[in-house]
């Protein structure tokens, strides 16, 4: 790192021989950090001069005072109506991913993004302007703060697909926030004596002054950058404070250097759900499955099945690190520890298990506030006692008729993983568990069946690249509108997509290929009803899946894929349900859809798409041609 504290900035002098006892209350701290840990915490120091530096060991005790600390602060404030319960409110310009300002930093620009250009698929940002651009920000940029020492592992610390990380970051919620998203802990540490690590570096952008002591919020959002560089495994965010941006084992470490490291190895990093499903046989088999932000990852992963005597268990909702083992079977493993979930729309009714989970040990982002110290958002569908009144997410009053949102749409919670009542028994096994199906989706109003099967692995991988999906509120973007999210991976990619596809493409070697699907639970009738009931009744799919998997359930091929064979999928006891609109490949609608998809690929990764692909799209559009 570049830069050091100096007068000129008016800040205090610090030489190479950082004075230690000025800015920790325990030396003693130090001689529990390895070597390559301890000359990163003092590069960060002589860049950012910080006031203090604290070493998070990962208890109980420590937790409490960071929360108690926030506290103090206003910057988080205790929700009474729940056990250990917290909201923090940001500023209104710091509330999602800033994917405009994420960029991946390497040596070559094609070693980053697909066609050697910036564009739908990854921003590119050299090596030179990268460290211009750190050096207009980073220097003194936690002056007034303490420095937060995170090591982490994301995964199961004893397992060959863990990785660790060390993130120094001016902000304490971020800290509290690490403390529950990832595994923090004096085994940590020990691991860190014998690998090597990712090395983090977060300010929030905004130094302490005299006249802005405690800032309830404070960010830099005109200047936020968040870069990666995976070629020296190192991440720098700057200027926000929101969870995808600052908590940077998440989005940053576990699917953009992540899946570059994955490439590098052997193994795929992905943006996925896991869960485990039981038959009422008693046959358990693993899944997973690719959703855009926001598009219910989290309700199927922790879903109460309708259908009786079938069991849902969850292993993550958000991120799968997965490698085929010596046998050629695929296992999964979560790389994170809590979970990071929308709260709009989560209600008894969408998701049973994650409104028990988050009654307690949650810390909620952007959300409405009761006055008698609960939580609320849209979609919650919750009678209030009488008399009580809602804040919302800008702290003003608010009713049904205010005309805004009580909750932000991007509005979280942030809850231990151990919390989910339906934790898989499997969930921290360091081999990871077998995956037999990998299921793609997205909200399609118009158009897409129900479920469809890949014929085979490459049009499975065909099926992901071609992914595309209504826009949510997880990004900055306005308004609804079709994008084009490959495997769910757009704002996540760690290197060129059409290396990512080669390497995809490269896995049909192993013996045990888990069989590819594509999931819509969100068409449309033409009066804009849904066509699907979703939420549990998507047991009655996973159900098909299942079949499909043992080689029981029947099919019918369509231009797009496999479909359920006429009643293959179970419908009892389902009423209103249009099976011919749910299942139908309509010609023009997927006409102009191959159009489109020709036009991403040729127009984004133009040379850089493996010829399988224009192969698979070739496929499709003469199948569609066929169609009456």
């Amino acid at each position: 790192m570049n830069g050091s504290c100096n007068e000129s900035n008016g800040i205090h002098e610090q030489n190479d021989d950082i004075s230690w006892a000025n800015i920790l209350d325990d030396l003693t701290t130090l001689e529990k950090l390895p070597e390559p840990v301890l000359q990163f915490v003092k590069q960060g120091v002589q860049l950012c001069c910080p006031d203090k530096l604290h070493l998070c060991q990962g208890s109980h005790d420590e937790q409490a005072t960071l929360l108690a600390l926030l506290e103090t602060r206003g910057q988080l404030g205790r929700l009474k109506k729940l056990n250990n319960c917290w909201l923090a409110r940001t500023d209104p310009r710091d509330v999602a991913r800033v994917e405009g300002r994420t960029v991946m930093v390497t040596k070559n620009r094609r070693d980053a993004v697909a066609g050697g250009d910036n564009g739908a698929l990854g921003r590119w940002m050299s090596l030179e302007d990268f460290e211009r651009a750190k050096a207009e920000r980073f220097p003194g940029c936690m002056k007034g703060r303490t420095m937060y020492v995170m090591p982490f592992s994301m995964g199961p610390v004893n397992s060959p697909l863990a990785k660790l990380g060390v993130e120094l970051t001016d902000s304490p919620y971020v800290a509290v926030s690490m403390h529950i998203m990832t595994r923090v802990g004096p085994e940590v540490l020990q691991a860190l004596q014998q690998n090597d690590f990712v090395r983090c570096l977060h300010s929030v952008g905004a130094p302490c002054t005299s006249t802005d002591p405690r800032a309830t919020w404070p960010c830099d959002p005109d200047r936020t950058l968040i870069a990666q560089l995976p070629e020296s495994g190192e991440i720098f965010s700057y200027g926000s404070g929101y969870g995808g941006n600052s908590l940077l084992g998440k989005k940053c470490f576990a699917l953009r250097i992540a899946s570059r490291m994955a490439r590098e190895q052997g193994w795929l990093a992905e943006h996925m759900l896991i869960l485990g499903i039981t038959n009422p046989q008693g046959r358990k088999k693993y899944m997973v499955a690719a959703f855009p932000s926001a598009c219910g990852k989290t309700n199927l992963a922790m879903m109460t099945p309708a259908l009786p005597g079938w069991k849902v268990e969850c292993v993550g909702d958000d991120i799968a690190w997965m490698k085929f083992d010596e046998q050629g079977q695929l296992r999964a493993i979560n790389p994170e520890f809590g979970f990071f979930g929308v709260a709009p729309g989560t209600s008894i009714k969408t998701n049973p298990v994650a409104m028990k989970m988050i009654q307690s040990n949650t810390i909620f982002t952007n959300v409405g506030k009761t006055s008698d110290g609960g939580i609320y958002w849209e979609g919650i569908d919750e009678k209030l006692a009488k008399g009580v009144t809602i804040r919302s997410w800008l702290d003003e009053p608010w009713t049904p008729s205010s005309g805004e949102p009580c909750a932000h749409p991007n509005s979280r919670f942030c809850t231990p993983l151990q919390q989910c009542s339906i934790l898989d028994p499997a969930w921290d096994d360091p081999q990871g568990v077998p995956i037999e199906a990998i299921i793609f989706g997205g909200r399609r109003p118009q158009g897409v069946p129900l479920v469809y099967e890949a014929f085979n692995w490459k049009h499975g991988v065909f099926i992901g690249a071609a992914m595309r999906s209504e826009s949510t509120a997880a990004a900055e973007f306005k308004g609804k509108h079709i994008m084009h999210d490959p495997f769910a991976m757009r704002p996540f990619f760690g290197y060129n997509f059409g290396d990512y596809l080669a390497h995809w493409l490269s896995m049909d070697k192993h013996s045990h290929q888990p069989r590819i699907y594509h999931v819509n639970w969100f068409g449309k009738d033409a009066d804009g009803h849904f066509l699907w009931p979703g939420f549990g009744q998507n047991a009655r799919v996973l159900d098909w899946i299942f079949r499909r998997v043992e080689g029981e359930a029947e099919a019918i091929e369509t231009a797009v894929g496999l479909v359920p064979a006429p009643g293959s999928l179970n419908m009892q006891e389902l009423e209103a349900v249009d099976e011919e609109a749910l299942f139908s490949v309509e010609k023009g609608f997927w006409e102009d859809e191959a159009r489109k998809v020709r036009a991403f690929l040729e127009g984004q990764v133009g040379n850089d798409l493996p010829a399988e692909m224009l192969i698979q799209l070739k496929q499709l559009e003469e199948r569609v041609a066929e169609l009456p």
